[in-house]
């Protein structure tokens, strides 16, 4: 792996992006990931936005310049990570083909979608 450090913008609004972002194997079994909640982070949103990577379409992982949006996101953390969480075991294999992420990433969406719902919070921070 590129020695550059990681940082994954993720919605802190979603139970499940946090859960997912915050577990302690993530952030402790990838050196250099920086891990912020982008639901709080106004300017940042912006930058990604300008860049074409929009919060309320998927997490967002950055390394330099280079960045990856969504169900990459997600499938490039996994390709990272070694988890002993059960729950990070079974998203790790099902993430681990581009077309298979592609393919279940919506569902990760619609379950973020009805979590913001029940919290009352916007789906996108930046059209509340």
């Amino acid at each position: 792996m590129d020695q550059q450090p990681l940082r994954l913008v993720f919605d802190g609004g979603c139970p499940f992006c946090r859960h997912f972002a915050l577990s302690s194997e993530l952030r402790g079994g990838i050196p250099n990931l920086e891990i912020v909640d982008g639901r709080a982070e106004a300017r940042l949103r912006l930058a990604l936005r300008e860049r074409g990577l929009v919060l309320a379409q998927g997490a967002v992982l950055l390394q330099g310049e280079r960045a990856w949006h969504g169900a990459e996101a997600v499938r490039h953390l996994c390709a990272l990570m070694r988890p002993s969480d059960p729950l990070l075991q079974a998203l790790a294999p099902l993430f681990a083909g581009p077309s298979r992420s592609r393919w279940l990433y919506p569902l990760l969406l619609g379950a973020r979608r009805v979590a913001l719902a029940m919290k009352r919070l916007p789906l996108d921070p930046d059209r509340a």
